[in-house]
């Protein structure tokens, strides 16, 4: 199963990597399509497309979400082989509404 996902994330890194999402036939955010508000992960694509080439800065401007939750899902891609601590953290109720506050808080913010 890890292997299976490693090979996906490997494939996603290689299309984002040769296909520019802004030109190219990257999906649309259909809630800013209707709405005109950015979404929590619009820019999403475009940054990771960018932290691919190197434009760190730039990958920030597109979305500086990406950069917290990465790593973030990293973790809990691999929770099960995390000290227990960690682990128990990762999955307790608090910890999942305090991520769950974070990205509402961060989709109000981005669209005052």
């Amino acid at each position: 199963m890890t292997a299976v996902a490693l090979v996906a994330v490997a494939v996603l890194c290689v299309c984002y990597y040769s296909v520019d999402p802004s030109s190219g036939p990257a999906p649309r955010c259909m809630l800013k399509l209707i709405s005109g508000y950015d979404c929590p992960g619009c820019g999403t694509q475009r940054a990771l497309h960018a932290l691919l080439h190197g434009r760190v800065a730039e990958a920030w401007g597109y979305n500086p979400a990406l950069f917290f939750a990465v790593p973030l899902a990293g973790m809990y891609a691999v929770v099960d082989i995390l000290p227990a601590p960690v682990g128990r953290v990762l999955r307790s109720p608090v910890f999942i509404l305090g991520i769950a506050l974070a990205i509402a808080a961060w989709w109000v913010g981005r669209n005052l």
